[in-house]
């Protein structure tokens, strides 16, 4: 099965990066076709795409279209000589233009609304994914870089779902003066919003330069903080939001920021050392909202792993009654089924903006506006 070709038509995008193609599997029958997610095409292209991974016993195969009948209008020489089947596996998207790249993540966004969700609506149907300033030409942006260290000195980054390792000398998308991941040992001064954050050398900071300034301003435009009230930051980081929801709510106001992980907690609890209404607590955000804070606070920022929150800290958030949520999601399945939790309790949704913060890949940033009915 793997190295089969098929000739196709190319489908619409899906979430992670691909298309959907579907080949026939019974040449006597062709309404038989099983679906192949298929890299390196486009919605509507002419194909000949090679089986990459898959056994005639799957429900789905995937495939690398390795030649191009018919071309989409949306479709470029990649910039980057290591993208490609079989190459590099960094980034999905080298061979579209960059307008078409924000496109096409917001029907990836939409659709994961419209059908995890259930929503519809200008909300919805009017999304566009927004550039952010410091990717000219969706290229140079990631401050950050994780290499694969070769026996020769050289590094390399593995090809798309595998070990294999492939030299590079440039990575296209690395800002100028981007560092390695560093190690524990290190602390990095980051800055938002003209304000500097400790960072472990190996800890979590947004990697596009301009991510933390768009995604703490849209942040602060939905909640709209006031003096006085009380805010949770859950997942908190190194209290980059805290940070900025403490200054809004003031002395008279409270502020506590949630994180599992012990060091961005040490890191969040310097942060944060001048704002004395402003607290941290370290530990999984399920367990610390069980075991405390079981008080009505009027904000929640939410920024959770790509897995989501899930039931049961959405559950633990609505018992503490909040006017509104701000959500910040890296994975919009994860942010539509939770959605759809906040739903069951009289959260709707009611402002929403889409961040193009990894130009050339599949990943996209939204931050969504919850409220309660």
């Amino acid at each position: 099965m793997v190295g089969e070709r098929f000739t196709a038509e190319v489908g619409p995008v899906a979430h992670g990066g691909h298309c959907i193609v579907r080949v026939p599997t019974n040449p006597a029958d062709p309404g038989q076709t099983r679906v192949v997610f298929t890299r390196h095409c486009l919605p509507g292209e002419q194909v000949v795409l090679e089986i990459t991974e898959g056994t005639e016993g799957d429900s789905f195969w995937r495939g690398d279209a390795v030649e191009i009948l018919t071309a989409s209008p949306d479709r470029v020489d990649a910039p980057c000589r290591f993208a490609g089947p079989g190459l590099c596996g960094g980034c999905d998207f080298q061979h579209v233009a960059v307008p078409a790249q924000r496109e096409l993540k917001a029907a990836v966004v939409r659709e994961q609304l419209t059908r995890l969700a259930r929503l519809d609506g200008p909300l919805v149907d009017d999304l566009v994914v927004e550039e952010v300033p410091g990717a000219p030409d969706g290229l140079h942006w990631r401050t950050r870089m994780q290499y694969v260290d070769l026996p020769d000195g050289r590094h390399g980054m593995r090809a798309h779902r595998s070990q294999t390792v492939i030299p590079i000398d440039e990575c296209l998308i690395a800002a100028p003066g981007a560092r390695e991941e560093g190690s524990a040992r290190e602390t990095i001064v980051e800055t938002a919003a003209g304000r500097e954050f400790q960072v472990e050398g190996d800890g979590f900071w947004q990697v596009h330069p301009g991510a933390a300034d768009a995604l703490v301003a849209t942040v602060l435009d939905f909640l709209a903080p006031a003096a006085g009230e009380k805010a949770l930051d859950l997942y908190a980081g190194v209290g980059l939001f805290a940070a900025f929801l403490a200054d809004r709510v003031g002395e008279s106001g409270r502020v506590v920021a949630v994180e599992a992980d012990a060091k961005a907690g040490r890191n969040a609890r310097d942060n944060l050392g001048p704002f004395r209404r402003a607290s941290v607590a370290v530990g999984p955000v399920e367990r610390v909202l069980k075991e405390s804070y079981d008080e009505p606070f009027d904000l929640v920022v939410l920024d959770p792993p790509r897995e989501g929150a899930r039931r049961k800290v959405v559950d633990q958030i609505v018992d503490r009654a909040p006017r509104a949520v701000a959500y910040v999601a890296c994975d919009p399945a994860a942010l539509a089924r939770d959605i759809a939790i906040f739903a069951e309790h009289g959260y709707r949704l009611t402002r929403l903006r889409s961040f193009d913060l990894f130009p050339m890949t599949h990943h996209v940033e939204c931050v969504a506006l919850l409220e309660r009915s």
